[in-house]
């Protein structure tokens, strides 16, 4: 199995905030389009009511606590570790929220950053990319973000 988290983040950490993003970057959201595709997608319930609906082209599968919660087109599951064995042995996409982020950090082989050159005020943070454990193997410089790629050293 393969993890690969796929975000967007300021410079200050921010990644969410009120259950969305606070910001709008067409050519992030292509570039989540892309790396995603025809990928199954591990994401939390918060960030699922978030998009609202399932992505064409990804399986989804969404971590929630509330046994009561279902929506059509995904896949349920009550803990992090129950996605992973729903999905062994396949090339996962997990996107988001902080908390799944958080609970699955060390099982994370790439990460799939934009990185946003601005700080902005938010609720949901990443966790800190250690270069200790974390190499970059890719750079795409814009303006006002770049597109970076690490795997885990």
């Amino acid at each position: 199995m393969s993890l690969t988290v796929v975000a967007a983040v300021t410079a200050n950490g921010v990644i969410g905030r009120d259950n969305g993003m606070p910001w709008h970057l067409p050519e992030d959201l292509k570039r989540f389009r892309a790396l995603t595709m025809g990928r199954p997608m591990v994401m939390g319930r918060r960030t699922f009511d978030s998009i609202g609906r399932p992505l064409p082209g990804r399986r989804t599968v969404v971590v929630t606590r509330d046994a009561s919660w279902h929506h059509d087109g995904v896949e349920v599951v009550r803990s992090p570790a129950a996605a992973l064995e729903l999905l062994a042995g396949l090339d996962v996409v997990l996107a988001g929220g902080g908390e799944l982020y958080r609970q699955l950090w060390d099982d994370v082989d790439v990460l799939e950053i934009t990185h946003i050159d601005r700080e902005i005020d938010g609720d949901t943070r990443l966790p800190p990319i250690d270069p200790d454990r974390w190499v970059e193997t890719a750079r795409d410089d814009r303006d006002g973000f770049s597109f970076v790629s690490y795997r885990r050293r």
